[in-house]
């Protein structure tokens, strides 16, 4: 698998044939059709990213990104809209956005920009659990840096 992307779009066709192209590209996808049902599966579990419709009813794509980062602070959230203008797309950068794509879109192009999310989101990942094991440690294992056999033998 490439990455998990939680797909959140209330057209149905739309986000039935984005899903379908995101799993032909080896993308694990939770597919909702609001952002109410979306934020259910954001919790601190949640290794994804967010690609999101901006236009929905009720709670729409730029509230729902708000909200995520809350609940994740570097989630990356990528924004689709039909409705798409200059001041939208400036706004939503400034919130935070990943990126900003217009309907319709090119499926390879939403896969390569998704591809460089999940990798930011794994690096991010990996880093923030780097950087729990180093607050963790104590004594040597905080002077002594490496894990190879020798330096394990030392440390003991």
């Amino acid at each position: 698998m490439r990455g998990s992307v939680l797909l959140v779009d209330d057209e149905l066709m739309i986000r039935r044939s984005t899903e379908q192209w995101l799993q032909m590209a080896d993308f694990e996808v939770i597919s909702c059709e609001s952002a109410e049902q979306a934020l259910v599966h954001l919790n601190n579990d949640f290794s994804g990213i967010l690609v999101t419709d901006v236009r929905m009813p009720g709670m729409d794509g730029l509230a729902l990104m708000e909200r995520a980062r809350e609940l994740i602070v570097e989630l990356p959230v990528i924004l689709l809209t039909g409705h798409g203008d200059v001041d939208m797309a400036l706004k939503a950068m400034r919130s935070g956005a990943y990126d900003f794509i217009e309907k319709p879109f090119n499926p390879e192009r939403l896969v390569e920009v998704i591809h460089r999310a999940c990798e930011k989101r794994q690096l991010m990942i990996e880093n923030l659990r780097l950087q729990h094991n180093l607050s963790s440690q104590s004594g040597l294992d905080t002077r002594i840096i490496g894990i190879s056999p020798s330096i394990q033998r030392l440390r003991r």
